[in-house]
């Protein structure tokens, strides 16, 4: 059973550390000794104060810079480790009973604030839940619990079964199963497997009411509405996932790789759309502009380098790198270094760099978002353009790294110096310039890291009017606004989110 992974330290002792959001709305870190005896009938609760310290934030950069000066974003009263279904529903029917709001967290290695308790209350710890239930190797389908840590699963299924499902976020080493479905997350071989709706079969939820349903079960369905894409990505909003039912895939057989160095990013655009609309689908199709080429493939800074990554049976693997040749001939792209790949599956999730600069003061942080391929070039060109009209930005650079029929995923990366005193401020401005000029070109908010707190002021502006049919399920689903109210932009009656 795994633990979730601190992303910093704290700049002070847990009990003493203050709250960021605690202007949000009334108070709830604390609550009457029999609701805590309640629960503590139920399953393991804890009151600690490094527990709820810990359990106070998740991942969200911000909140490194906020750790380190001795803040939290919110302490919950209690944390609750069940681990079955039924415990689940009996915590839930407790906080109902006593509107308490319920935040769900696993990991807490989202980077939005999803796992942030905002408005206090219990937070639900589901890895305790943890561990593959069952296989069917003849479908290839894998029922797990919500709580189990990437490692853990993909060990079991690979050396047990010799299936992998074929989903590695960079998070991979600290996230959880249910994570990944709750906000909608895409793994490093994506292009070849999907992202994580695409391998979801069913879910097992827990609503508002602490009832238990269960959601599809077939490869295909014509049967109202696809149900289980509501829970998809509801970030806890809607139910609690507790069991997960995904497509599993044999082991690959045959790996081939290849690296290529480009003129220009928008050359590699045309490269990556020409292999995908031809059919070909390889593992990894991941394209750095010539700063981040540079800077982590020791590029001379004028060109871009592309990595290429297969696996699967030996004939598909040939042809898709056949075609991946062919069309990086055609736009000019040269032969490169394959060791490329391997320095980058070496060190594609270290994380290191970014406590250290956090630590010296800088904001270091991501954006993702994904558009057709017609609008690509010109949302990179506004977005580092907007980022870098910010006094303090050091750095805006960009890689694209999933790639679809009709579009990609472009992934953002930047840097700002900026003084103690207005970081709030900064980071605010950051990320308006940034994704408000994602926006106006033509893409969506979030490919995979989610909504949570930092992008839920986007979320209006970008569905328009289908925003009203999100509220609405809200308060259908959740009328008393127990579960993880506040997130995904969505009004509470407990308060508003009072930030920065």
């Amino acid at each position: 059973m795994g633990q979730p992974t601190e992303p910093i330290e704290f700049g002070g002792e847990p009990a003493a550390l203050t709250e960021k959001f605690i202007g949000s709305g009334e108070a709830t870190s604390s609550f009457d000794a029999d609701v805590i005896d309640a629960l503590r009938l139920v399953c393991e609760t804890s009151v600690n104060s490094l527990d709820t310290a810990q359990h106070g934030r998740d991942w969200w950069p911000l909140t490194m810079h906020w750790s380190l000066a001795g803040v939290i974003p919110r302490r919950p009263a209690a944390v609750c480790r069940p681990i079955s279904t039924q415990q689940v529903s009996e915590i839930v029917r407790i906080c109902a009973a006593h509107d308490i709001p319920l935040t769900v967290s696993g990991g807490r290695s989202g980077v939005c604030g999803a796992a942030i308790p905002i408005f206090g209350g219990v937070v639900l710890d589901t890895t305790s839940m943890s561990g593959i239930c069952s296989v069917d190797s003849e479908s290839g389908i894998v029922e797990v619990l919500s709580g189990t840590f990437g490692p853990e699963f993909e060990d079991e299924l690979r050396v047990q079964h010799q299936l992998t499902v074929g989903h590695f976020p960079q998070s991979f080493d600290i996230s959880t199963v249910g994570g990944w479905v709750a906000c909608r997350g895409a793994g490093q071989f994506s292009t070849r497997y999907g992202k994580i709706e695409d391998m979801v079969v069913a879910l097992e939820v827990v609503l508002a009411d602490g009832s238990a349903i269960t959601t599809g079960g077939a490869p295909a369905s014509a049967t109202g509405p696809d149900l289980t894409s509501i829970f998809v990505g509801s970030e806890g909003t809607l139910g609690i996932v507790t069991r997960i039912w995904l497509r599993a895939h044999p082991l690959p057989l045959h790996e081939r790789r290849a690296a290529y160095s480009i003129r220009c990013f928008n050359d590699g655009i045309k490269i990556c759309r020409d292999i995908i609309r031809a059919g070909a689908s390889p593992a990894v199709l991941r394209l750095y502009d010539q700063f981040e080429s540079a800077r982590s493939h020791g590029a001379d800074g004028q060109v871009c380098t592309l990595l290429v990554l297969d696996t699967g049976d030996e004939i598909l693997v040939e042809a898709t790198m056949q075609i991946v040749a062919a069309a990086a001939h055609r736009h000019g792209a040269i032969d490169g270094d394959v060791e490329l790949v391997e320095r980058w599956m070496h060190h594609r999730n270290d994380t290191s760099g970014l406590q250290a600069l956090t630590r010296k003061g800088y904001i270091v942080e991501t954006m993702e978002v994904s558009a057709p391929w017609s609008k690509l070039p010109t949302i990179v060109d506004k977005v580092r353009s907007a980022l870098l009209e910010i006094p303090g930005t050091r750095a805006a650079t960009c890689h694209l790294s999933h790639s679809y029929l009709d579009g990609a995923c472009l992934y953002f990366t930047f840097a700002a110096e900026v003084e103690h005193d207005k970081l709030d401020e900064h980071y605010v401005a950051l990320w308006d310039a940034a994704q408000r000029a994602a926006i106006s070109a033509g893409s969506n908010i979030s490919h995979h890291h989610g909504i949570g707190i930092n992008r839920g002021r986007f979320m209006a502006e970008s569905l328009g009017g289908a925003f009203d049919v999100l509220k609405t399920l809200k308060s259908a689903l959740d009328p008393a606004d127990i579960l993880n109210p506040g997130k995904l932009g969505l009004p509470s009656r407990r308060g508003n989110v009072v930030w920065p």
